[in-house]
């Protein structure tokens, strides 16, 4: 006899996500379902509207991944247009991009998913000498004193004494499947804090290069910031708002700090971690197929060869094949909205090309307060996208395992590394656990490559290249009548593509296809569950249906992102809120 387990809110995660999981006497989850519970309307907003300025309302769409929709959106116009960007642009995004990766990556882990390997009340036992000689055994980390990790005891003692855990309230705390000495705990709970200082200083690279985060500036053809290398005085100038030296050997700063933080806590931390909880290594995986776009190019996105992450699509776990993609063809990306909660003129049974996409609402769900959701029917905000058929997951896992099978030097040495510290063979990344894995060994690997950016804009300065924008390509005279594009990133979470078609100057359809779209996505018409769905099926046995400790490892091992992943408008296209400026 199974029951049904639920879990609504996931905590921890961007937006609003509901799982629910049929368990059977002995534990196992036999079934799974992941459902958006938020809807929001970003893309309708868009109709109407000079392309040139898509991408302020595309970011939008998420108050975390604001930079990649913003990317996603230049792209998208310059791919229709034909737009090209001058070097200094594409290494100036390279780095913003990058600088997104380590911030979001660090997060995630600290913030967002150590709580689901981390007691932090078991921390209070601690003994803090203890503490410091096993930071020290596994890093050079120089904060690693005795009497610094007494004093993260003291602040964890003062929550607790105030009568709440405060950040660290509502967890599944003494939960028998925590397996990490008080010691570790207490450790992991140091870098946890100190973590929340050292993302302020990685901030910084998007406010120099795009003027604040979140949301910085972009700009179609090339990059906001303007390079000047006069001199900055004291007094300030026209050169202290530009890209110069001085904000360039900042960053420079900004990297090594942020770097030393990776290299000297993060690596290490997921490392001693993961030796506790080797059994994650072979459950969680679901799928086996793995997609991605492709990104930071060297030479533009119009020469994939020179591109540092290779676009393409593994299936079956094979990576000795990797299968051409394009974004273009309408018979390889298609959405479809059998199980969600939205119609398409053309029938709910075929799926859309995003140039042909369609948000259409169509809410037949329960009312809240409601016990289940009737998966027989649409039970979700989110579209089911499939490639060839095929339901995909993207994100670190697909693109470490796509680097790899490319023969990428730096990701094989790493992952050897990793999987011969934990004594697990290369089949270990399929999983939870290799999931978590992987974001930690793409940090190093996109993290090392921004020293290599920054050194190539620098040289291209010295060089008397100070060119950021080609302007001459901003005439809409010179557009076609009708043109469409489509712009793509691999963010954080995965593949990020925007679909724009532009008529008579102005945007006549935009679908936005996110990474937790693919992932977190419904079944399909042909009852494949997504990659959200498809993990929770493979090798789960809960402990405690009452504190579902196990369906948050896995959930959070993707990093959902929910509010980038719903789109929806009012079925007869009116307008739903009226924004004036004065």
């Amino acid at each position: 006899m199974n029951t049904r387990v639920v879990v609504d809110p996931i905590t921890r995660i961007e937006g609003h996500l509901r799982i629910e999981a049929e368990r059977s006497d002995e534990g196992q989850i036999t079934s799974a379902y992941s459902s958006g519970t938020m809807v929001r309307g970003i893309e309708t907003i868009l109709m109407g509207r000079d392309p040139r300025d898509a991408w302020a309302f595309a970011q939008r769409i998420c108050g975390v991944c604001t930079l990649v929709h913003g990317i996603a959106s230049v792209r998208a116009v310059e791919n229709a247009l034909g737009y090209k960007i001058p070097a200094n642009a594409q290494l100036i995004r390279n780095l913003m991009i990058a600088a997104q990766y380590v911030h979001d990556h660090v997060m995630h882990f600290y913030h967002l998913h150590a709580l689901d390997w981390v007691d932090v009340v078991s921390a209070l036992n601690a003994d803090p000498k203890a503490t410091s000689e096993l930071a020290q055994s596994i890093s050079s980390y120089a904060k690693s004193s005795p009497g610094y990790f007494a004093d993260t005891q003291k602040k964890l003692k003062n929550f607790v004494e105030g009568g709440q855990l405060g950040i660290f309230a509502n967890g599944y705390w003494g939960h028998p499947e925590y397996r990490l000495p008080a010691e570790a705990n207490l450790m992991a709970v140091a870098h946890y804090l100190e973590a929340l200082q050292w993302q302020r200083d990685v901030v910084q690279i998007h406010t120099i290069f795009g003027g604040k985060n979140p949301h910085p500036n972009f700009l179609v053809g090339g990059a906001p910031s303007p390079i000047s290398n006069d001199p900055v005085t004291a007094t300030g100038g026209a050169a202290s708002t530009a890209v110069n030296i001085v904000t360039l050997g900042q960053v420079r700063d900004i990297i090594k700090r942020m770097m030393t933080f990776v290299d000297q806590c993060y690596i290490p931390d997921t490392l001693a971690v993961a030796s506790f909880y080797k059994d994650w290594f072979s459950r969680g995986e679901g799928l086996g197929n793995f997609m991605t776009y492709g990104d930071f190019p060297a030479a533009g996105l119009d020469d994939p060869a020179s591109w540092m992450i290779p676009s393409g699509v593994i299936l079956n776990r094979d990576l000795s094949t990797v299968h051409p993609i394009d974004l273009n063809d309408p018979s390889q990306v298609q959405e479809f909205v059998s199980h969600s909660w939205y119609d398409y003129s053309t029938g709910n049974s075929s799926g859309l090309h995003p140039y042909e996409g369609e948000t259409e609402f169509a809410y037949d769900g329960p009312e809240p307060p409601y016990e289940h959701l009737d998966t027989n029917k649409a039970y979700s905000w989110l579209k089911s996208p499939r490639w060839k058929g095929h339901a995909m997951e993207v994100g670190p896992l697909a693109r470490v395992l796509m680097l790899y099978a490319s023969g990428h030097e730096q990701t094989r040495e790493l992952a050897t590394y990793a999987l011969t510290k934990l004594d697990a063979p290369l089949e270990a990344m399929f999983s939870t656990l290799g999931r978590t894995a992987a974001r930690t060994l793409e940090t190093k690997i996109i993290g090392d490559q921004m020293q290599v950016w920054l050194d190539n804009l620098m040289a291209n300065i010295k060089a008397g290249d100070l060119a950021v924008h080609n302007a001459e390509q901003w005439d809409p005279s010179t557009w076609p009548k009708e043109c469409r594009g489509v712009g793509f990133t691999e963010a954080p979470r995965g593949g990020l593509a925007h679909w724009i078609v532009i008529r008579d100057g102005k945007i006549a359809n935009y679908q936005a296809v996110v990474p937790s779209t693919w992932n977190a996505g419904p079944r399909d018409p042909s009852g494949q569950p997504g990659a959200y769905e498809a993990a929770l099926m493979d090798n789960h046995q809960l402990h405690d249906a009452a504190q579902p400790l196990e369906i948050q490892r896995t959930i959070h091992s993707f990093d959902p992102c929910i509010a980038c992943a719903v789109h929806v408008s009012d079925p007869d296209g009116k307008e739903l809120m009226e924004v004036k400026i004065n």
